[in-house]
């Protein structure tokens, strides 16, 4: 069964945004999306279950369960991702960067649904880090797919990437830590 997918956005979409969206989904295991109904676009998430915790215009995306008749249902806030009341400086990064955003928060979203209804065995203390390790998984399988090329050329200089990036995480916690003890 398809996913339907709503759009209530009342301004233009960037081009290809509902093909982006299937094409994240066709990328991921057609178990873990089983059962999710629609997917609905939407400006901002108003979600009255959420007052206290987050703002509107903070939440890219939110998974609901599903509700006795109702299936789970996915709502992103494109408000989030594309905002458009602000500067001109603060447009450009977000519109670059749409694509790979708009993967991630659905891998996300899948991911909760995932853990949620098909993984009963994890602690609610698990969720999640299991939730951002499937991410993280889901994400690089997409941008190898995507960029096959460019995945290829890099893929044997990966390692020394990573040890460099983890380097530099160690010692950027050294120095956060030294700072705080300093003072």
């Amino acid at each position: 069964m398809a996913i339907r997918i709503e759009n209530l956005v009342e301004r233009k979409l960037p081009a290809g945004t509902v093909r982006q969206i299937e094409e994240a989904f066709d990328s991921l295991p057609r178990e873990h999306t089983r059962g999710i109904e629609r997917i609905r676009l939407v400006e901002f998430i108003t979600e009255p279950r959420l007052k206290g915790t987050f703002e509107a215009t903070e939440l890219p995306g939110l998974y609901h369960p599903r509700q006795a008749p109702k299936g789970p249902w996915m709502e992103l806030a494109l408000g989030v991702l594309l905002p458009h009341s602000k500067p001109i400086h603060k447009r450009i990064i977000p519109r670059l960067s749409f694509k790979g955003n708009l993967a991630a928060i659905i891998f996300s979203l899948v991911a909760q649904h995932y853990h949620l209804t098909l993984k009963h065995s994890l602690k609610k203390s698990q969720l999640e880090p299991a939730i951002k390790t499937y991410t993280e998984r889901q994400l690089k399988a997409w941008n190898e797919k995507k960029h096959h090329v460019r995945a290829r050329l890099f893929k044997p200089l990966q390692p020394t990437l990573e040890r460099w990036a983890k380097g530099l995480q160690k010692r950027a916690a050294a120095e956060k830590k030294k700072s705080v003890t300093a003072k």
